[in-house]
């Protein structure tokens, strides 16, 4: 089938990093979080891979230099040939590449008898090479409520470092037992038989990208012990009675309780009665992403005699390699044919292109081109294209290679690319800020021939002959690439939308409660969301709600273990009314293979670890009763599946929603799937489900809309929302209708060299982006405003608060109505702790976000906490002087040690240990409230 030309240029890279979790405590496995680096390579998966290169700054040579060989040779790695003395060299090069490589290896755990029958050996290895990180800890049998634990200082290895108090980080060595040709990291822990330890815990950390290695989804878990729960993430099992369940357990727990046993110390010992260990081997698959230094020189040669310019392309790169080109006659930049003749093995392209296979050479390493061009042309621009679904370019844009030593200063013209990153944050702000007419039509010209592809698919399968003649799984195969063409249109589309800046996002309208208004016009170039106001007073929109919503969520990390958490939280249901919630955030309600509910099994079945589905119910009719709006936790982007296919390969679904490999994207090499690419990052714990599917997105909305009907819910959050595209959020959200709904789109923030940058744009910029994408539909919380808070209130660098431009330097900063800003939550926080907000600090949090612009969000841990008087006195003054989701802010001081604004002219507050007080100026100021560094005053 036809495939799509890519654009003449890419504006807008799409770096992505991952965030982790991992296992019980630790919950998402194998995610890359690699922190952003200038000059980096960065890559997006949806749907086409459009790698963007770096060039090394000082490489470029813009005058005559030595002479250079006039045709290139394909004999040898370099190009030797005659060199002509009538020839200037008007343009060299050398871009340096990163190119992401996939390697597969495995790890390895290995239980053996150590010294003597006391002393045990666990040996945790790694094939890969890597900086490898053992993240490990110990469950104790008398712990309850907790499975890690640091282990006893005797059974820590040499380097270890504990962290906080529930784990140890040990370092992987190279084992001197490494094969020839293979080298194997590995780290051997001991211990002694007769411990009160009942299992090690572990997850592997990959320093270098900040990848988390599990099990299952879940940590993973080598049990000492025969009693042991098996969950899933249990490693070296011993078959047919080695793990105790159903009534064997019951029994066993039996003789654990206080009155079999008269001690802690003999529940010990008739628990280690029954550790009866045998040592095993056991591998796990897994998969590492990295990135592998390549460089693409280009020299340009102007022959004096022959009025020819012959342009020379070399490269490392391995395999096939095409060159994607054109050449431009003037300063539009538009993509035209010289005449012929034309290098071998070059074929036109969609009448769009011509597409050049560099000669490999002899030694295999590289290939290389040449190509003789006739005077008059400004430049020759090209991408490189690695595989149907690779492409690379410079920044974002095509490579833009200049003719003549006259064109050269196109290149810093901010049209093309810069090596200076000034230069290159100049040119960004020149293409936000320009004329958008040039922008649509370039990218009607891209995706012009794919429309017209899709038309022609269209026009085939609907046809009464087709209808006749084509068998059922040649129309699927046909609506299949419907799909793909789509979506990759829509990749090509989504390449041209500008970067938001606060005036794209202008928002001030006034709000009246309870009445929400939609934001004012939104001047994106592409008018992807356009909400023009007419009246002050306009329906309720999901991604904000009423405007005046405070969110509040209803538990945390260890809410499931009770088993009845649905009935705790009713007794709690009038105090958060009374508070000033007007709405609260439940746990994911499914059966799930992690107690948690954060790998969904059967969708349809709302019998989870946090009560059964009459529970919920009436949970949720009482907070209805009180006034507060219920928020269902919802996981869209993966799904454990409950049978395994024909390869051994858990894809195949069970339950009312009995999908098979089909609903599985096609590009995670863990599940198989049948489906088509990921439209967004996977998540390698569980299957990806392919929203791309029509019976996919069917079901989903009839399951929404179920869940809205049966059990009352009045909206969503999102879990993973950067999973897949956010048009189909967009598309689940106008079926099911909520009041509100919130994404969980979670990235990392720029640092350079462990510290944090001050500009987090780019960070930012990719929530928006997702957003966007929904169509406003949906907010999402503001990480960029939480990771910026853990700088200025930890570093005492308040600072930080105030952008370039003096606004606010988080989501709240440029879509505040869109913004659900927090301090912290179950992952962050509670019992995992993975991001915790700086100790002591809280309140001084909350006082940021609770009187600015935004929805804010208290977590549970907080609310049932010391704090709660105070949080509840911010939340009062917010509602008593009607703070919104769009109020202005005007920061008044942004120092090393206070930061202070104003608030829709109504709030003045300050939050670090220097001084601020407003002046009684044009109106006088009330102290509302104070506390340890902070305070809040009210204009009367």
């Amino acid at each position: 089938m036809p495939t799509a030309a890519i654009p003449p240029l890419h504006r807008h890279p799409h770096p992505h990093c991952h965030r982790h979790r991992h296992g019980d405590s630790h919950r998402t496995a194998h995610l890359n979080s690699s922190k952003a680096r200038p000059f980096y390579l960065n890559y997006t998966r949806s749907p086409s891979m459009i790698f963007n290169v770096a060039c090394v700054p000082g490489s470029r040579h813009l005058k005559p230099a030595k002479d250079l060989p006039l045709l290139a040779s394909s004999t040898t790695d370099t190009a030797i040939v005659e060199i002509s003395e009538s020839s200037d060299v008007v343009f060299s090069e050398t871009f340096q590449l990163k190119r992401p490589e996939k390697v597969e290896g495995k790890i390895t755990i290995r239980l053996e008898n150590g010294k003597d029958d006391e002393i045990w050996q666990l040996t945790v290895g790694c094939s890969l090479p890597g900086k490898w990180i053992l993240h490990w800890g110990v469950n104790y049998i008398d712990d309850v409520g907790s499975e890690w634990n640091q282990p006893p200082p005797d059974m820590r290895p040499p380097g270890s470092i504990p962290i906080k108090d529930y784990a140890i980080e040990t370092p992987l060595e190279k084992s001197l037992a490494s094969l020839e040709g293979e080298s194997i990291y590995e780290v051997k822990i001991d211990f002694n038989t007769n411990s009160s330890i009942a299992a090690i815990n572990f997850v592997l950390k990959d320093e270098e990208t900040g990848s988390w290695y599990q099990h299952r989804g879940r940590d993973f878990k080598v049990p000492l012990i025969d009693c042991l729960q098996d969950d899933g993430n249990i490693v070296g099992a011993k078959k047919g009675l080695g793990l105790w369940l159903g009534p064997l357990r019951q029994i066993f727990n039996m003789l654990l309780k206080p009155e079999a046993a008269n001690s802690k110390e003999d529940i010990v010992k008739l628990s280690l009665q029954k550790r009866g260990l045998q040592g095993f081997y056991e591998e796990q698959a897994i998969v590492k992403e990295t990135l592998v230094d390549n460089s693409v020189v280009v020299s340009v040669r102007h022959g004096l005699e022959t009025a020819k310019n012959l342009l020379y392309i070399e490269t490392d790169l391995p395999g096939d390699v095409i060159v994607h080109w054109g050449i431009c006659k003037d300063e539009s930049k538009a993509w035209e044919f010289p005449s012929e003749p034309y290098p071998p093995e070059t074929s036109r392209f969609k009448d769009k292109a011509l597409q050049t296979l560099l000669e490999r050479k002899d030694s295999g390493h590289g290939s290389s081109g040449s190509f003789i061009l006739d005077e008059g042309f400004v430049a020759f621009v090209f991408v490189l294209k690695l595989n149907e679904n690779t492409w690379l370019n410079f920044h974002g844009n095509d490579f833009f290679i200049p003719l003549s030593s006259f064109s050269v200063p196109a290149i810093h013209s901010g049209q093309t690319h810069s090596v200076d990153e000034g230069q290159h944050k100049e040119s960004r702000s020149l293409l936000i800020s320009g004329n958008t007419s040039e922008a649509n039509q370039e990218v009607s010209a891209c995706t012009d021939e794919i429309i017209n592809d899709i038309r022609n698919l269209v026009t085939d399968i609907s046809s009464e002959k087709s209808r006749e003649t084509k068998s059922r799984k040649a129309q699927q195969s046909i609506l299949q690439e419907i799909e793909k063409l789509a979506a990759e249109a829509y990749s090509i589309f989504r390449s041209f939308i500008p970067n938001f800046t606060e005036t794209d996002l202008s928002e001030d309208e006034a709000l009246e409660p309870p009445r929400d208004t939609s934001d004012s016009v939104l001047h994106s170039p592409i008018n992807w969301v356009h909400e023009a106001l007419s009246t002050p007073s306009v329906k309720i929109s999901s991604g904000t709600g009423s405007g005046f919503e405070i969110l509040c969520q209803g538990f945390n990390w260890e809410s499931h273990k009770s088993g009845k958490w649905y009935i705790e939280l009713r007794e709690k249901a009038l105090k958060l009314a009374s508070l000033g919630f007007t709405v609260i955030w439940l746990p994911p309600p499914t059966d799930s293979v992690s107690p948690e509910g954060y790998m969904p099994r059967d969708l349809y079945n709302l019998n989870s670890r946090y009560g059964n589905i009459d529970e919920l119910k009436i949970l949720v009719k009482e907070l209805h009763e009180v006034g507060v709006r219920v928020l269902g936790d919802v996981v869209l982007n993966h799904r454990c599946a409950q049978y395994k296919n024909q390869n051994g390969v858990w894809n195949i679904f069970g339950g009312h929603l009995n999908w098979d490999d089909r609903a599985v994207v096609a590009d995670d090499p863990h599940f198989q799937g049948r489906g088509n690419k990921s439209s967004g990052d996977n998540f390698h714990a569980a299957p990806n489900i392919d929203h791309s599917q029509e019976f996919v997105r069917k079901d989903i909305k009839e399951w929404l809309h179920w869940l809205r009907e049966e059990i009352g819910y009045d909206g969503w959050r999102l879990d993973f929302a950067r999973g897949f595209w956010g048009g189909y959020v967009k598309d689940y959200l106008e079926a099911s209708e909520p009041h509100f709904a919130v994404g969980e789109y979670w990235d990392s923030l720029r640092y350079t060299y462990d510290e944090m940058d001050h500009n987090q744009d780019g960070h930012r910029q990719r929530i928006i982006d997702w957003i966007n994408a929904t169509n406003g539909t949906a907010g999402a919380f503001d990480v960029t405003t939480k990771g910026i808070l853990h700088s200025a209130l930890g570093r005492c660098e308040y600072w930080r608060l105030s952008d370039e431009k003096g606004k606010p330097p988080g989501v709240v900063g440029w879509w505040p109505s869109r913004a659900v800003t927090f301090i912290e939550n179950h992952d962050t926080g509670s019992t995992q702790g993975h991001w915790r907000f700086p100790g002591g600090k809280e309140i001084q949090g909350y006082a940021y976000i609770l009187t600015h612009p935004g929805t804010p969000s208290v977590f549970y841990d907080h609310i049932f906490s010391e704090y709660q008087f105070e949080i509840a006195t911010l939340i009062s003054i917010r509602n008593r002087n009607k703070i919104h989701c769009r109020s202005t802010v005007q920061i008044v001081k942004a120092e090393r040690d206070v930061y202070a604004a104003m608030i829709d002219k109504k709030l003045a507050m300050k939050i670090g240990p220097g001084h601020y007080e407003p002046s009684n100026g044009s109106r006088n100021w009330s102290l509302a409230a104070e506390g340890r560094d902070y305070k809040i005053w009210e204009a009367l």
